[in-house]
């Protein structure tokens, strides 16, 4: 029997119900980084982070978590830094905008890389077959 991680159906209710939580993050995240109010809200990052878990949990396959979890730590560590901030000089609030939206982005990946991360050493450290 292979250690590889149990790969996941697309389609169905529960492939459809992380289909329609990914979609809604990212319209969330970008949506609420172009709106200034929003950019402290505690509301919105805890609905980012149960629509990370979602998506954590229901649109990953085990032939797409490697290449999903160094994308995520890409986005995440990019909207940790905040590097749109100079566009500010060009048009007021741009800058400050991309950051919130990337920023928001990450949020919404965080629990999933988790989910995932721990789904990969999970399996990783099971027992493995003798011989």
């Amino acid at each position: 029997m292979s250690r590889e991680l149990d790969a996941r159906p697309k389609w169905g209710i529960v492939g459809l119900l992380g289909a329609i939580a990914f979609f809604v993050g990212m319209v969330v995240a970008v949506i609420c980084g172009a709106i200034p109010g929003t950019r402290d809200s505690g509301t919105v990052v805890l609905i980012l982070i149960i629509l990370g878990i979602i998506v954590g949990l229901f649109n990953i396959t085990s032939k797409e978590i490697i290449p999903f979890l160094v994308a995520a730590i890409a986005l995440v560590v990019v909207g940790s830094v905040g590097g749109f901030g100079p566009l500010d000089k060009l048009i007021k609030g741009l800058g400050d905008a991309l950051d919130s939206m990337v920023s928001f982005i990450a949020v919404f990946m965080t629990p999933a890389v988790v989910v995932n991360a721990v789904r990969v050493v999970w399996e990783l450290a099971r027992p493995g077959e003798a011989g």
